[in-house]
């Protein structure tokens, strides 16, 4: 049990983040041993061969996340200081760590181990070069392609948080973080694997931040010089992967009932081939109404290696989302 004494100052300065670099990190563990988390399989099974197709070398991002994840250095994806940050914000603070914190945080009995951490830890400024560079391809990947979907859900997360907040104040919204936290007399009482102990915020407060991929448990930091944070499931994580095809009466009235379809089946990031098998729409159909879609800001486009993926935007998801509630 982790146990997070709160000052008045610390309560003041409690606020919300998403972080995108922290997916990025969260999600490592689950690529390597996806037969330990069956929850994201559906997100696992298309990604990990997209990964093997690419022939990304992501070796030092896999051996900073070890199994289990006793200690992931602290540097690897800082506490962001801006609430929702872009993956290059977070990537230029880590290019930007200090060699010594590099340093300070590979060592001891339960740093992570191998020869590409020696390395990094003889030449910091390179080797976070080559992470960032790491990060930044594994992304495209692995993330992108879903992120729309994945930062409604943190974001409205953070809504329903602060509402919580308004409505009965810093105990309300702290007894509803998950359960496997509880408030009590000033404390935050964190249920933990591997971290036992008391401390204390030191006045910094304490950084939330909703995460999709630690279900089911909860991750905090607590080392020196660092921002405390409590990274946590977000409410409706569980029906993230679930396939929604429904298209609106009253969407498809307004953009087509083609493109209606189409934004519906892009609830997972799909290529045109896809598209045209899944909706019985000829490929060359499929492939205009793509090119109309993005050019109205509803759907974006990742390569990945030999694959062209699509994905509804931002925009796309509360375009739909309106469209449902309407309908209901």
């Amino acid at each position: 049990m982790l146990n997070l004494a709160f000052s008045t100052r610390d309560l003041a300065r409690t606020r919300f983040a998403v972080s995108p670099l922290w997916e990025v990190v969260a999600s490592v563990r689950i690529v390597k041993h996806p037969a330990e988390h069956p929850f994201f399989r559906p997100w696992s099974d298309e990604v990990r061969p997209r990964l093997a197709a690419s022939g990304l070398d992501w070796g030092l991002l896999a051996d900073l996340v070890p199994q289990p994840p006793r200690l992931i250095p602290v540097f690897v994806a800082p506490p962001p200081t801006v609430p929702v940050p872009d993956l290059g914000v977070e990537l230029a603070v880590l290019r930007s760590t200090a060699p010594e914190r590099v340093r300070a945080v590979l060592v001891g009995r339960r740093a992570p181990q191998s020869a590409r951490i020696d390395a990094l830890r003889d030449d910091p400024r390179r080797g976070l070069a080559e992470l960032a560079d790491t990060v930044e391809a594994y992304w495209e990947i692995a993330i992108a392609p879903y992120w729309p979907r994945m930062r409604s859900l943190l974001e409205g997360d953070v809504l329903q948080r602060a509402r919580l907040l308004a409505e009965g104040g810093a105990q309300q919204l702290l007894s509803d973080l998950d359960p496997q936290v509880a408030w009590d007399a000033d404390t935050l009482h964190v249920r933990h694997r591997h971290v036992r102990g008391s401390r204390t915020l030191g006045g910094h407060g304490l950084l939330l931040v909703p995460s999709v991929f630690v279900w089911p448990r909860v991750f905090s930091v607590t080392s020196p010089d660092w921002q405390p944070v409590l990274r946590f499931p977000p409410r409706g994580v569980a029906t993230l992967w679930e396939r929604r095809t429904s298209h609106p009466d009253a969407l498809a009235s307004v953009i087509g009932r083609s493109r209606a379809v189409l934004l519906a089946e892009l609830d997972t990031p799909a290529s045109t081939a896809d598209l045209a098998r899944r909706t019985g729409l000829t490929a060359g159909g499929v492939s205009q109404h793509l090119t109309a879609l993005r050019a109205a800001g509803l759907v974006d486009a990742h390569r990945t290696g030999r694959y062209v993926l699509y994905v509804r935007t931002g925009a796309a998801e509360t375009l739909l989302a309106a469209a449902a509630s309407r309908a209901t």
